[in-house]
């Protein structure tokens, strides 16, 4: 099965064999871009784990999401430390007149410190603390959520170049076998074996088989850029890829497989890390709601210098919760836990259904290409080589061989479409279960 469908990825007379072992669709295998369709390309045919390279070092989304780890890093430091708030020192230094009696007036100098610190008493700092640690690694998470869906977008387009590619080969192909057919009826029609409606017939097909060539030359070109884009490549510089598109009989990976590795995707922990953030920042609101306690420490020195006074005092004061009890904060933080609950019920059941109708997709799209390479593909290109033989010995009409030639370039065209879309559905699956090759 395996050769025939190569067979019908290339020049419609036979295509190199590009099957390689691997466990991703896109094999990187020496599969060099068509000749004949100009376009600037890099210097060498890219891989898919050369682009992957790229669009990680290169990607602006994945760089902010790098960049705001030092502020999730900032904000935790600052909760690592033995109290939220700062002590306070205050000086005061003083110079008293004082009238007197037997003299024209007594200046003193006096002096007095004192310091202060604001006390939590309700475990603010353990839920200020926790949140902080449930942000960091929620985004962490999500770092790793934007890079598996970058690297799935960029595999995607990857693939359509490979598809675009091979299609171009295909076309390629045509043309030269309908040149060759167009030659051998003007010659036919020159010694007056074939009518002037057949030599016209052949002109024609080989003006559509151009067109349709030059349209997949500019799909493909659309298709490099799109690809030089997400690599943030230069814009003159449209990438060739080496690859090769293969269905293979079995997968590596069963749907319970895929379905347990959906319930740990990054997003889904991103997540619950965000759930318990929110849930400890509702603890940390009700707590707030309890007065924070301030003690001081004082020390002066008063009085004249012959009967100085050394005062040292000790301070506390408590708000009273009277009038705002933090209702506020409190509903702000009650909705935000109730939204993160909310998004990561919704995000764990949206990720399980899509699983599942990929995965019967996927595997439609297998049986597809199976039976059209088993059941039509292979009695067309037999019928294809008999029709050329035939219509060059004079056995048929031009008409019947193009049909043949029509036929078996429609299904192979259909057989690339159908793998095209496994590969692309196939990565789609991967990337929505969370799926890696070393699970």
């Amino acid at each position: 099965m395996n050769k025939t469908l190569l067979l019908s990825l290339g020049l419609l007379a036979a295509l190199p064999a590009l099957a390689q072992n691997s466990q991703h669709l896109v094999k990187v295998v020496a599969t060099p871009a068509p000749a004949g369709l100009a376009a600037p390309a890099t210097d060498l045919p890219l891989t898919l784990e050369h682009a992957w390279q790229l669009a990680e070092q290169g990607n602006p989304a994945l760089k902010s999401a790098r960049a705001n780890l030092a502020a999730a890093e900032g904000q935790l430091a600052d909760t690592q430390a033995l109290l939220w708030n700062n002590p306070q020192i205050a000086a005061e230094r003083l110079r008293r007149t004082v009238p007197d009696p037997t003299q024209n007036e007594r200046t003193q100098r006096e002096w007095a410190i004192g310091l202060t610190q604001t006390l939590e008493i309700a475990g603010q700092q353990g839920y200020r603390r926790a949140a902080a640690e449930q942000e960091m690694a929620a985004l962490r998470e999500t770092i790793e959520e934007i890079r598996r869906q970058l690297r799935a977008e960029v595999e995607q387009k990857f693939v359509r170049v490979v598809a675009l590619q091979l299609r171009a080969e295909m076309e390629t192909g045509l043309v030269d076998l309908i040149r060759e057919n167009s030659t051998v009826t003007r010659k036919r029609f020159d010694a007056g074996e074939d009518t002037k409606l057949d030599a016209n017939l052949a002109e024609v097909e080989l003006g559509r088989a151009r067109n349709q060539l030059e349209t997949v030359g500019e799909q493909l070109i659309q298709a490099r850029a799109e690809l030089a884009t997400l690599l943030q490549l230069p814009a003159e510089k449209l990438p060739a890829v080496k690859g090769a598109l293969a269905v293979k009989p079995g997968l590596p990976y069963t749907l319970d497989q895929l379905l347990t590795a959906a319930a740990g995707r990054a997003q889904l922990r991103a997540l619950d890390h965000r759930e318990q953030a929110a849930r400890n920042r509702l603890g940390l609101e009700r707590a707030a709601a309890y007065p924070d306690i301030t003690v001081g420490l004082n020390s002066a020195r008063e009085g004249p210098g012959d009967a100085r006074e050394k005062i040292i005092g000790l301070s506390v004061s408590v708000p009273l919760p009277l009038f705002r009890r933090n209702g506020a904060g409190i509903g702000k933080a009650s909705a935000e836990l109730t939204q993160a609950e909310i998004e990561k019920q919704a995000a764990g059941r949206d990720t399980r259904a899509r699983v599942l109708v990929l995965w019967q997709k996927l595997d439609s799209l297998r049986q597809r290409t199976q039976r059209l390479d088993q059941s039509v593909l292979q009695r067309l290109e037999e019928n294809q080589r008999l029709s050329t033989a035939a219509y060059r010995a004079g056995e048929i009409s031009l008409v019947q061989m193009l049909l043949a030639t029509r036929q078996v370039l429609d299904t192979r065209r259909e057989v690339l479409e159908a793998m095209t879309d496994f590969a692309l559905t196939r990565s789609e699956l991967e990337q929505t279960a969370g799926w890696s090759a070393s699970q």
